[in-house]
């Protein structure tokens, strides 16, 4: 029994037989994504259930799990009317009116806070203090010219070699400081006082949360970009929703929707909640991890998946990462990838900026 999703048949939607191969789903996933992606002039709606229907018929065991259907129901048996209860509350697996809660840590109370008051720097050469030691330590081998005639023949051809020697490091250091200034002024140009990219999505409720969460915590770091809909290498699609760049580390962040109950990641990168495997589990954020770090070499990337309950109740993890992805709750982001974020802060290397600003779609980063 096949079942449909918004009275959308997934193998429909696609153009694909019910026994289409893997490959098969992924072409015709690619060939509609060109005409359905918002940037191609299709709508948010049906590109993400576009990206659903593909995302289920290429994973062998949702894809099992969908073509099995729903159990039918059986109708229960209708109770007396002595025992009906009018004031129970009907059970439902989510609660559409449910808003779960944000960080509640304190800003203050985070060891890295008080960094938030330096400026950052570029990174792109030497700064003040070489130029500096360098023209003074011209002037200290300068200043015996005053004594020239008590030297011997020999003293002087050894100290003009050691004068000559240090007025061309000083001269190559100012021209090294040169480049810096001016990759300054051609970075203030490009971006400004910009500290963010693309615009994030208001209407899922996690991502919501998450994005007021990067803006008050980790993007008030000094050397923190933040990033909203960054395509993976080789790809023209939003496919990571959050991005936070900090130096020479890069934090991807996925927002996820689910059941209240204790989570962690197998070793394969599987999702488990109460020791059980988690059918709703499903991220590709671990392929996306090591194609940026791929792409950005030198940088240290990491994913975090960040959950929010569903529903009333409490969402804990094991934060063990596995292939450079771990799973968090708001409190434990903010504090542990938080800190790891603040090592590298002070600086700013506008060539990786670059990179990812590029990464982000063009109608978004013009915003």
């Amino acid at each position: 029994m096949i079942t449909a999703v918004d009275d959308v048949d997934y193998y429909e939607l696609l153009g694909v037989r019910r026994d289409a191969s893997a490959a098969e789903v992924k072409s015709a996933f690619r060939a509609l994504a060109k005409v359905m992606h918002p940037d191609a002039g299709g709508t948010a709606g049906t590109f993400r259930l576009l990206k659903s229907a593909y995302e289920t018929l290429s994973d062998p065991a949702r894809r099992r799990e969908y073509d099995r259907g729903p159990a039918p129901e059986v109708p229960a048996p209708r109770p007396a009317a002595r025992r009906r209860s009018r004031t129970a509350p009907p059970r439902f697996r989510d609660d559409p009116a449910f808003v779960p809660d944000g960080c509640s840590v304190p800003p203050t109370a985070l060891p890295w806070w008080h960094l938030t008051r330096h400026q950052p720097r570029i990174s792109a050469g030497p700064g003040h203090a070489p130029a500096v030691a360098a023209v003074a330590g011209v002037l200290l081998l300068a200043s015996p010219l005053l004594a020239v005639g008590s030297m011997s023949a020999v003293v002087l051809v050894c100290w003009l070699g050691v004068l000559v020697a240090a007025v061309v490091a000083a001269v190559r250091l100012g021209r090294a400081y040169a480049r810096v200034e001016r990759v300054r002024e051609a970075a203030a140009a490009e971006f400004g006082d910009r500290t963010e990219f693309g615009v994030p999505d208001r209407e899922p409720v996690a991502e919501r949360l998450t994005a007021e969460l990067l803006a008050r915590y980790p993007g008030r770091l000094p050397g923190a970009r933040l990033f909203h809909g960054l395509s993976r290498p080789g790809s023209v699609f939003a496919d990571v929703e959050h991005g936070v760049l900090c130096g020479h580390r890069l934090v991807l962040v996925e927002s996820k929707l689910w059941l209240p109950g204790h989570y962690e990641l197998d070793a394969d990168g599987s999702v488990w909640r109460n020791d059980h495997p988690f059918r709703g589990g499903h991220s590709t954020l671990a392929e996306t991890v090591a194609a940026f770090a791929e792409l950005l070499p030198g940088v240290e990337v990491r994913g975090a998946l960040l959950l929010y309950p569903s529903r009333q109740g409490a969402v804990s993890v094991d934060g063990t990462a596995v292939a450079g992805v771990s799973l968090s709750v708001p409190d434990d982001f903010v504090r542990v990838v938080g800190g790891w974020l603040a090592g590298d802060c002070a600086t700013v290397d506008h060539h990786v900026l670059r990179v990812l600003r590029d990464r982000v779609p063009a109608e978004a980063a013009a915003v």
